[in-house]
């Protein structure tokens, strides 16, 4: 009869087997629709979101973008539009990479519902070429693209690699964007920017009152109160809810329940970034973005951080974004742990 001792060690193997098991990598796949301007991820053989970057978009984007448990994580609108959802910021779309302030024009804002008599003042990110798709334990999907005015001068020439992975309660993207200057270019402090997602209705801060929003252009933007969202907010510094806004951290995660299960969803700064730690640009009506450039506004004026190229410099920007779903949200010691992986990542 096997001993306890031996029957114990067996119970421990297992439960580190299972666990193992648990955290295997999903296999990814990176498929370019022919027909369309489309790359779609998927992982574990489920679609886990699509690269988007049709002429008619102001900016590429990652839309939809899904959990694990195919819980799709950010807002329908205004390509699918759902029940009772927020249909404020028209720009707000998916994930994206922009920024308020190039040199004068505004690539963050710039959506459909800007009247024509005023679309000189903003800018355009139009995808030119998909550089590099492939599959396996993990999927890459790298671009260029260009930064350009109406007039389509190029400003800024970008190139992203996007890395994806997961398993079978997390997914992971890991972007890494250069932009390189094809003219003098300044990145003048500004709020709006840099790397954000509009999440699901679900996973804004419940609000009671009607909240009004307004542009360096003077556009006013009402946000309606709500009560059916439950979402939070906590940074790796313990900042929790509103309070995230404007203060600065290594990660940032915002976490609520979506159906039975809790849907987490954290970005990571790294260490090689400009002005790291970044400013959180995380807004309780739905709105979650990484803003290191920001400062001015965040700091109330105290500082300010303008960022300058040379024709031909460049800036490298890394982000690690994690989407979780389980019985509970994820940990600050798990969020720790991603962090000091993703600081490794050059």
């Amino acid at each position: 009869m096997p001993s306890r001792k031996y029957i114990s060690i067996c119970a421990i193997s297992m439960l580190f087997f299972s666990a193992s098991f648990a955290q295997k990598k999903q296999p990814v796949k990176v498929v370019k629709e022919e027909k369309e301007n489309k790359v779609n991820v998927l992982i574990g053989g489920k679609l886990f979101t699509s690269f988007f970057y049709p002429d008619t978009l102001e900016k590429p984007i990652l839309y939809p973008i899904h959990a694990a448990n195919g819980t799709i994580v950010t807002r329908g609108f205004p390509f699918n539009p759902l029940p009772g959802e927020p249909t404020d910021h028209p720009h707000h779309m998916g994930a994206w990479f922009t920024y308020e302030n190039v040199n004068g024009l505004d690539f963050w804002n710039n959506s459909f519902a800007i009247p024509a008599a005023k679309k000189h003042l903003y800018g355009w990110i139009k995808t030119d070429r998909i550089l590099e798709t492939s599959g396996g334990d993990k999927g890459i999907l790298t671009y260029h693209a260009n930064w350009v005015n109406q007039q389509k001068d190029v400003l800024l020439e970008e190139t992203t690699r996007l890395e994806f992975s997961g398993n079978d309660h997390q997914r992971i993207i890991d972007r890494v964007t250069v932009l390189k200057a094809n003219t003098t270019v300044l990145l003048k402090d500004a709020k709006d920017g840099l790397l954000g997602i509009r999440v699901a209705h679900e996973l804004q801060i419940p609000s009671k009152q009607e909240q009004k929003f307004t542009d360096d252009k003077g556009n006013v933007t009402v946000v309606k109160a709500d009560t059916i969202a439950n979402g939070n907010y906590i940074t790796s510094e313990g900042k929790q809810g509103d309070a995230a806004w404007s203060t600065r951290a290594m990660w940032c995660n915002l976490y609520g329940k979506m159906g039975k299960d809790s849907i987490s969803i954290a970005i990571i700064d790294h260490p090689q970034n400009p002005n790291y730690p970044t400013y959180w640009h995380a807004r309780g009506y739905g709105l979650f973005a990484a803003n290191p450039l920001g400062e001015n506004i965040f700091t109330n004026g105290k500082t300010t951080k303008n960022l300058q190229l040379q024709k031909g410099e460049s800036v490298t920007f890394r982000f690690r974004i994690v989407i979780d779903n389980g019985s509970k949200a994820i940990s600050g010691a798990a969020l720790n742990q991603l962090a000091k992986d993703f600081a490794n990542v050059r």
